[in-house]
This record gives structure tokens, sequence and C-alpha cells, in this order.
């Protein structure tokens, strides 16, 4: 059996040019960034401006084990499967970032034979707009420690430094640490920390930007700093928007790839969904809704994360509908779920799938909130049997829900086939689609109305810490904003260690952030950390390049 590299090193890409003259794409809107990826330029969405918009699926999850389960190759699958059924679809996708493919997940441009090329360039440096926003996140950092050893004019007090630097790469050594040694050269001592650049507020405004002009104003309005008596301190009054926005120059075009059987994907931005808010660019978006007659995006981890951001936060400032919600299943998550360890979840063990079915249940009433047609797509894995297969299949005939089995990993878009069909016929179903909270709500509500809808809490308890940086969030309006909540990807409780379909429980939130560029508050839930680490025995370790530049273990 041939893995996911071996499989895309054998794949025969068509030239990026090809794929965007299918597409209708002209000469002069492509960026080409060598043969097979290029950036698509702002004309492009200039001349598509008044055209109507294609269908727009929203592919989720249920909780997965670590390893993950497979959401990018359906999403990446059922674009290939619309076209096998005469369909022309876009694909809208996440970038991966360098952490988890060197950490315990591996490569994530999908998988199989349901993969987006070329994969060891999209799982590595790309087109450069992850180191882009590392730059331009840590300029700032630069200038502001900058302003405080040069005089400190604007009296920002050192102990109330807000933004952080970032780093593409699981590092916790980097989590806390004290920065400058002092005296006339070496800055100003202080304790300071990075986060994954996954998770920095210029990755959030990098996806939630309509145009160049309003990425400056967003990073102009990032809060940076309090002064010693307790004034805002934003980018702006450092002058930095102008540098940061020209490091993001071409970073804020989206980026052009295809599948394995040529399907055009757009990837653009990358946004962890446990820490942050989980979607692609609404730029990249709006461009595949008018691109092509269906849009086939998705959003990171579970419904309960990537999905209810995506459906309260991205929908709600780009004036997004969906049309479908697709939610990946798989025997092994359930499993997991049902209290099988991961080593195990390949063994054949239907009393653990009965057990954890019930957070299939959850996540299907959970998406059913927001007014949108709903299809379960069984994820198949070669370790499945027959009989697991059929209880999901009952259990999602008992729920009254769409379904259908994916095969895409070892057939490609031939094994999507019976879901593409699925997703079109929800696609027409009548759809009312609402946001689950209002703006109108306190922050302290909205937080409460998530976790009792999405996540079956009891009740939401607040941190001393936490409340002392809501009551600033608060006084500098960000009760107006949605929020962006930070939480364990493995349960639907803060508690990684609950898992199926927990009841009972509180959500506590240990710290409050406001990105006010990004125009949302981030609520911090448990132990969940902005800055990853490495596991025992990193991914890395397997991934090797011969004298030739051929890369293998890249999963």
């Amino acid at each position: 059996m041939l893995s996911d590299i071996e499989i895309a090193q054998q794949a025969k890409l068509l030239p990026i040019a090809e794929v965007a003259k299918k597409m209708g794409i002209k000469d002069e809107e492509l960026e080409p960034y060598g043969r097979f990826k290029a950036k698509l330029n702002d004309s492009l969405a200039d001349r598509l401006s008044s055209q109507p918009d294609g269908k727009l699926v929203l592919v989720t999850a249920i909780n997965p084990t670590p390893a993950g389960e497979g959401k990018t190759t359906v999403t990446a699958g059922l674009g290939e499967a619309m076209a096998k059924i005469g369909k022309n679809a876009v694909i809208a996708l996440r970038e991966p970032s360098l952490g988890p493919v060197f950490g315990i997940k591996g490569g994530a441009a999908g998988g199989g034979y349901a993969q987006v090329l070329p994969m060891e360039d999209i799982n590595l440096h790309f087109t450069g707009d992850m180191h882009a926003i590392t730059a331009a996140n840590n300029l700032l950092c630069a200038m502001l420690d900058n302003h405080i050893h040069q005089g400190n004019a604007l009296n920002i007090d050192p102990r109330q430094i807000l933004f952080k630097r970032c780093l593409d790469m699981n590092d916790r050594e980097l989590r806390n640490i004290v920065a400058g040694l002092g005296g006339k050269v070496n800055g100003v001592p202080r304790e300071d920390g990075f986060q994954i650049t996954v998770a920095s507020e210029v990755m959030a405004i990098l996806c939630l930007a309509n145009d160049i002009t309003d990425l400056k104003k967003r990073f102009g309005r990032i809060l940076v700093a309090y002064t010693y008596d307790g004034k805002p301190v934003y980018a702006k009054d450092l002058k930095a928007d102008g540098a940061m926005t020209a490091l993001m120059k071409d970073a804020i075009m989206p980026n052009l790839v295809q599948t394995l059987e040529g399907t055009p994907a757009i990837m653009h931005g990358g946004p962890f969904a446990n820490i942050a808010h989980g979607c692609n660019s609404v730029r990249a978006t709006k461009l595949a809704l008018k691109l092509g007659d269906y849009c086939i995006t998705e959003a990171g981890f579970g419904s309960d994360l990537g999905a209810e951001k995506f459906l309260d936060i991205k929908c709600r400032y780009a004036g997004l509908a969906p049309n479908a919600i697709v939610i990946v299943a798989t025997c092994r998550a359930l499993k997991y779920n049902g209290g099988v360890p991961k080593a195990e979840v390949g063994n054949s063990n239907l009393e653990a799938l009965k057990k954890g079915i019930v957070n299939l249940g959850v996540h299907i009433d959970n998406m059913r909130k927001f007014g949108v047609p709903v299809v379960v797509a069984i994820n198949k894995f070669i370790t499945d049997t027959e009989d697991e297969l059929e209880y999901i299949r009952q259990y999602c005939n008992e729920k009254g829900a769409d379904f259908a089995t994916a095969e895409m990993f070892a057939k490609g878009g031939e094994g999507g086939k019976e879901l593409a069909q699925k997703v079109v016929d929800a696609c027409e179903k009548e759809s009312s689609f609402n946001q689950l909270y209002s703006l109108d709500l306190t922050v302290k509500e909205k937080v409460k109305k998530i976790a009792q809808e999405i996540y079956r809490a009891d009740d939401v308890v607040f941190t001393p810490q936490a409340e002392k940086a809501l009551a600033k969030i608060v006084e500098l309006g960000g009760d107006k904003l949605p929020v962006c909540i930070a939480k364990t990807q493995y349960s639907l409780s803060d508690n990684p260690a609950l898992l199926g379909a927990p009841t009972g429980h509180t959500i506590t939130v240990r710290d409050v952030k406001l990105s006010n560029g990004a125009g949302f508050v981030v609520i911090y839930t448990g132990n969940i950390m902005t800055m990853p680490g490495l596991p025992r025995v990193p991914a890395a370790e397997r991934i090797d390049v011969d004298e030739n530049g051929k890369i293998s273990g890249l999963f």
C-alpha cells in the first residue's frame, strides 16, 4: 500500500495555468509560484464581484482522536466527487501549519487518493504566507520593545504588554520567557512568550479581512498593551500598521492549487480551531463561491469548535450562509469516544462504538440548531468492519439524518459519488440559517449560550484573572463582539478526558483576550495552550530527504 507522499509523488499534475484557464481565470489575474501553484490577485475578485454565488457547503466533524479523522481528505474527495457527478465545485481549504506537520498529525493536505497537491510544498513553505504572518507579527513586537527602549513616549507599562511573538512550530520552551538583558543596548528586561503562528491575531486578521485596505485598518486596531495609567495602546499608536501591511502584500492573495484529479482548490490562511477561529480566509471562500457552482470548505476539529466559529464569526462578518453542513464521522473516533485508547481504535469493538456514537448524535443536533441541512459522511478506514459501519448507518437513520459512506481515501472522487449526490440534494432543501447568539448579549452571556447549547455544560465559571481582563475589555467595547472560545478539541467539555457526550460539567474560563483587529474576544478555557509542544516521538523523526531532493516520511 502506497503512502500519501508516494501517491502524491506519482501524480501527473496539470500546470496551474491550465487549471486556472479551465476556471475562466485570465493570465493577468494569476501570479504563478512555479508550475503548480499560484496566487489569485485582486483583479479577479473585482471582475467576479457582480457574478452570483454558488452553493456553500461546510465540512466539519465529530470530536476526533489525536491523529485526526480525515476531514480534509473528505473535503478534497467531495470536490473530486462533485466533478464525477457533473457538478462544478471549487474547494476552499486552510494552509497547514508546520507545527502539526512535524508534531503528531504529519501532513495536512488530505490523504490517499483525495489529496491537494503539490503535497510537499503545501505542507512545508508553500507560498510563504505563514512566514509573512510570522514576520508581520514579530515586527510589531520589535517595534513595541524598541519604543520602550528608546524612551517610551507612550508610557507603556512593560507588565501590561498583551501582544506575543509567534513562531510556526511547536516549541513549548518558548511559551514563557524573559526577554531583554538590559543595559544600554540589550533591551528592557520583561516577561514575554511565544504562541504558534496560526493562533496569532495577525493570522485571524488575514482570514477575516476583505481587502488590503481592511487588512491595514485591522492591523492598526490591534490592542498591544496598556499604559501605566491604564490607557490602551494600539498598533497604530506605534505606527506599525503600514509596515505590517507591506509584509503581507502578497500573503493576502489566495493560493490556487489542485487535487489529484485536477479539481481546483483555493488554500489560504490556517488558524487552528481549538485556539483560534479555525477557518480559511473570507477572500478564498468568496472567490470559490464565484468560480464554482459549489464551494466545498472545511472548519477545523469537531463542530463544537471550527463549525461554531465558522457560523458565528466568519459567516457573520462575511455575510455568508451555508446551504449544507457535512459532519465527518469515523468508526475509529467513535470508538475513541467510547473509551478505546488511540492505539487500539483500529481493532473491531462494536460495544465501544455503541458507547461512543452519542458523540455523533450531539454534533448532528448542534448543527441543526443553525437551521442548515446536515449530511453525515462515514469516512471509511480499511480496519472498519461491516458490523460497525452498519451500526452507524442505523444510528443516522434513527436520528433522521442523511448519510453516505465516504471512500475517497481509497478511491478518490469515485468513492464519494453517493456523498456528493446527498450534498447536492441537501443544498436544494429549505434552509433558514441563523447564528446561535445575538451580538447584543454580553460576553458572559455569549459564552454561556455556547457552553450550554453546544458543549452541553451546566454552567460557566470565570476565574478572578478572567474577570479582571474581561472588565477592561468591556470598557473598550468588547461586549459587542463575537466570542472565539479556545478549548480542547478532544471533548465537548473543556476536559479532554471527558469523552462521548458529557453532561453536568462546568466550563472554566481562565483568561480573556481582546483580538480587537480580528473583531472578537478570545475565551481561554481549561488548560488549552496557544503554543503546543512536540510529542515524545515527533513526526519530524520520520521525515527525510535524499540526495536528489526527494522527501519521504511526510505521511
